[in-house]
């Protein structure tokens, strides 16, 4: 089954999108089938909150996750760490105001803080040598995100940004911010119908969306 679309109009006047509920449990099952207990990730997040606050650890705990995770992409270049601190240590207030709150409680009052952040990351995160000097990773900027926030801020790809109506090879940042509230909506949809869980929904529609649109497993 395809992710459904339907048309009712929303507050803003864009499209809505949802997820089954079948499709959704289908999907977190295939993702657990195939990655497994999903260890980079598990011990990723251990770091950060292991060393929050001590933005230059943070820093090389995201550089390796980050090299290990988008390796594909990483080895046309690499990003300065630096960087990558001082863009911690600057926006250190901001990314703290997001770092337990949810994807459903996002607000427009959130928009232009996203778009900062997002901004910001792309900018630390550009190649500063080799090939693909000054290149910029999208993914990596969401995925950067997720691990600061990561029941708040989703995964993306080339696949699931398409798939969501997303495409962000102009305006990565709006399209991310498009993609926050597309998101939202999903998850307070499924809040109303599904169980609690030990994944945060954002999770759940995060490894939805990779085993359906990523890899093609369902």
């Amino acid at each position: 089954m395809k992710l459904q679309r339907t048309y009712p109009r929303t507050s803003s006047g864009g499209s809505r999108y949802s997820i089954p509920t079948t499709e959704l449990k289908k999907g977190c099952s295939t993702f657990e089938r195939h990655e497994g207990r999903d260890s980079m990730y598990l011990v990723a997040t251990f770091l950060l909150e292991r060393w929050w606050g001590s933005q230059a650890e943070m820093a090389d705990a995201l550089t390796v996750l980050l090299l290990a995770w988008n390796a594909p992409f990483y080895r046309y270049g690499m990003f300065d760490q630096n960087r990558l601190e001082k863009f911690l240590v600057g926006h250190w207030e901001l990314i703290c105001s997001f770092r337990d709150r949810d994807i459903t409680s996002l607000t427009e009052g959130d928009h232009a803080a996203i778009k900062k952040l997002f901004a910001g990351l792309d900018r630390a995160l550009r190649f500063k040598e080799g090939k693909g000097q000054g290149q910029r990773s999208p993914v990596a900027v969401a995925k950067t995100l997720h691990l600061l926030a990561p029941r708040f801020f989703p995964l993306w790809d080339y696949e699931i940004a398409n798939r969501y109506g997303c495409e962000y090879s102009e305006n990565p940042a709006d399209a991310y911010l498009q993609l926050c509230s597309t998101f939202k909506q999903i998850a307070v949809d499924l809040a109303a119908v599904i169980p609690s869980s030990q994944k945060s929904l954002l999770k759940q529609i995060d490894e939805y969306n990779y085993a359906k649109y990523t890899k093609g497993w369902i």
